[in-house]
């Protein structure tokens, strides 16, 4: 398997160099030089195999070339051996063909959980094999950084950095991340939005001397393997549901667009996922552009659904490489006119390709709450403020035709003001996160700054001293001498 970047100028790489690289040296996103298929009688095979041997069947394709089956299987097994539920992401059913497919039965109660419990083994097995360290590098509007923290905390190759917007996560989401003590794990709280965070871990990756001194590597949506590791449950789900012998339709709560994105993979691959409702709160940069073809930035909202505040949604650039024709030059034209005016616009032919497989639709705060209670009342399930914005946009769908599975993306228990608030039932931590907010913290808080994050991870990176280490050695200097010591 070789993989390409959306703006067509960085080396096409094979996937172990793809995963360590996350973000391509052009500024772009890696995506599959051809999608892998499976026959309708492929995915009939795969119905009733536990999650992760479908895992592992599903995604094989992707890690050709770097990884065999023997190897593959035990990181895929030793990824979801910690989920609390044996399905790892069991579907339930709501009313007649609406259904909730529950994400949050990882370590962290979040969907993100998923890929980055598999992205950690993954990067320890490489790094491992190759003999080298990393630095990585995330923004999180809340629940990817305590996920990759989880996966990557004490591992010995790996120092990790995560910014998070000052203020604009959850109480639970902080502490998810700023007490875990592990000495490789570092937490920066930025004085800005989750849009500010995300662009300065762009502007680090684009820094070539800084990302090669470092060697960064991403475990944002921007890294191939977290998009491969979540087209697997978008297969259970179908497959649990009749594909390929009956059509599904997805409704994905969503703001920075890589969660859906792994859907429209899924489809790629051949699954009959006939459409895809993208589900946004008040920052509904993805609902305006799917019904007007214009994609325009707006000023960030805080809301009771804060991992969805985002109005750059980065994962966009993979659907836009395929409807401008996998023109990497076009892409970047595109981008750097968004970036430089805050807008930019699809054809009408390409619109309405993209009207083919999503719908767009925003839902205020009133309604989120509205949907939290009715939620509640109607099916007796208790949902947090994501997956109500993914029911109500679900329910003003109306009727598809096919069975309609609304992704549970988080826990209540990780916003439990907001829940409660709407509900009037303040939901509970599991046991193993019982005693979380009387865990000691650790975090930074950081201006805005390239210059002052940039100097934070170099005085973390383990890797910029082993690179320094090398170049030493290579010159003839000897370990402890002079600077290098």
């Amino acid at each position: 398997m070789r993989y390409v970047s959306t703006r067509g100028q960085a080396p096409v790489l094979g996937f172990d160099d793809v995963l360590l690289a996350g973000l391509a040296r052009d500024g772009g996103l890696y995506v599959p030089e051809a999608w892998p298929q499976f026959s309708p009688a492929e995915w009939r095979a795969m119905r009733g195999l536990s999650y992760p041997d479908l895992a592992t069947r599903v995604m094989l394709p992707f890690v050709e070339g770097a990884l065999d089956e023997a190897t593959f299987a035990p990181l895929v097994r030793g990824a979801y051996a910690s989920f609390d539920h044996a399905a790892v992401t069991p579907l339930k059913q709501l009313d007649g063909g609406l259904w909730l497919m529950e994400l949050f039965h990882g370590p962290t109660l979040a969907f993100k959980d998923v890929a980055l419990q598999l992205l950690g083994r993954l990067f320890d097995h490489v790094l491992t094999r190759r003999g080298e360290r990393v630095t990585i590098v995330g923004a999180t509007s809340g629940d990817t950084g305590s996920a990759a923290i989880e996966a990557c905390r004490d591992r010995a190759a790996i120092d990790i950095v995560i910014l998070h917007p000052r203020g604009r996560t959850s109480d639970i989401q902080r502490r998810q991340m700023t007490t875990v003590l592990s000495p490789n794990v570092h937490n920066v709280a930025l004085e800005g939005t989750f849009d500010d965070c995300q662009d300065l871990v762009k502007a680090m990756f684009n820094d070539a001397a800084f990302r090669d001194a470092h060697r960064l590597s991403a475990v944002n949506s921007i890294n191939w393997a977290r998009i491969m590791a979540q087209i697997v449950y978008y297969a259970h789900a179908a497959l649990s549901l009749g594909a390929p012998d009956r059509p599904v339709s997805f409704c994905v709560p969503t703001g920075n667009f890589g969660n859906v994105y792994a859907a429209y993979a899924a489809r790629a691959m051949g699954l009959p996922i006939e459409r895809l409702v993208v589900a946004t709160n008040t920052n509904d940069i993805l609902a305006r552009f799917f019904a007007s073809g214009a994609m325009e930035a707006a000023p960030v909202v805080p809301t009771i659904s804060p991992s969805m505040d985002i109005q750059v949604s980065s994962n966009f650039e993979r659907v836009l490489f395929d409807l401008l024709d996998r023109d990497g030059a076009a892409v970047t034209e595109s981008l750097t006119r968004f970036r430089s005016t805050g807008r930019f616009a699809v054809a009408e032919a390409q619109l309405g390709r993209a009207r083919a497989i999503f719908t767009g639709h925003r839902t205020d705060e009133e309604m989120t709450r509205a949907t939290i209670a009715a939620t509640l009342q109607m099916a007796g399930e208790l949902v947090d403020p994501h997956t109500a914005v993914g029911i109500a946009a679900a329910r003003a769908a109306g009727a598809l035709g096919t069975p309609l599975v609304v992704l549970a993306t988080a826990h209540p228990a990780k916003f439990p003001d907001a829940v409660e608030a709407a509900a009037g039932i303040r939901p509970g931590l599991p046991a193993r996160l019982s005693d979380l907010h009387s865990r000691e913290e650790r975090m930074t808080v950081l201006p805005n700054d390239l210059a002052a994050v940039q100097a934070f991870v170099h005085a973390r990176s383990r890797a910029a001293l082993q690179g320094a280490a090398l170049q030493g050695s290579a010159l003839g200097a000897p370990l402890g001498m002079g600077g290098a010591a």
